[in-house]
C-alpha cells in the first residue's frame, strides 16, 4: 500500500464527519517525519469528508507545533503547497475544513498579495452562521496581519465591530485580539 494510503487509513477512522479519529496520531507522525507531510496534505482533497476533515485537524496541529519550532523541512514542505491551499481556501464549504484553514494558510509563507487574498476569503466567513468559522476567520485576519502589517487598519476596524456584534466566542475573541492590536 502507498505511504499516502496508511495515512488516509488512519484518517478514514472516526464516526462521522466532525469526529477527530486519529487525527492527533497523524499529526505526531508528520512531526516526527516531516517529508511525509506531503502525503497527509494530499489528504485535503479527499472524496471523504471525514478523511478531509480529519487531515486538515491534523494538518493544523501540525502547523501551530512544527512550524513555530521552525522545523525547516517541514515549512518547505507545508510552503510547497500554499498555492494549492489558498484555492482550497477559497473552495472548501466543509465546516471543519474551513476552520482549520483559517488558522493554517496565515501560518504559510504569503507575499503580500497572498495574504490580502485570503484576507478577503476570511472576511467573508465572518457572516457564516458557524460561530467556529466565524471566530477562526478572525484569528486569521489577525495572524494576517503579523506577515502583511498594511492589513492592520482593516482587520483592526473588523475586530472592533465583531468585538461589540459577533457571536459570544466571536466577541470574546475579538476582544483578546483587539487588545493585542491596539498595544502593538
Amino acid at each position: 500500500m502507498a505511504k499516502t494510503g496508511n495515512i488516509r487509513a488512519m484518517l478514514s477512522e472516526g464516526e462521522g464527519r466532525m469526529a477527530a479519529g486519529r487525527a492527533a496520531e497523524v499529526a505526531a507522525l508528520i512531526l516526527a517525519s516531516p517529508a511525509k507531510g506531503s502525503w497527509l496534505i494530499e489528504c485535503l482533497w479527499d472524496k471523504d469528508p471525514g478523511v478531509a476533515n480529519r487531515a486538515a485537524q491534523a494538518l493544523e496541529q501540525v502547523t501551530r507545533e512544527g512550524l513555530a519550532h521552525l522545523d525547516r523541512r517541514l515549512t518547505a514542505i507545508v510552503d510547497s503547497w500554499k498555492n494549492s491551499l489558498l484555492g482550497l481556501l477559497g473552495e472548501a464549504t466543509e465546516r471543519k475544513l474551513r476552520w482549520h484553514l483559517a488558522l493554517i494558510v496565515p501560518r504559510l509563507s504569503l507575499t503580500g498579495p497572498e495574504c490580502r487574498r485570503a484576507a478577503e476569503t476570511l472576511e467573508s466567513w465572518l457572516e457564516d452562521r458557524s460561530s467556529i468559522i466565524g471566530t477562526c476567520a478572525l484569528q486569521g485576519l489577525y495572524d494576517l496581519t503579523r506577515r502583511d502589517p498594511s492589513l492592520s487598519a482593516h482587520v483592526l476596524d473588523l475586530l472592533r465591530i465583531h468585538s461589540r456584534t459577533g457571536t459570544p466566542a466571536m466577541r470574546a475573541r475579538g476582544r483578546l485580539l483587539l487588545r493585542d492590536l491596539e498595544s502593538s
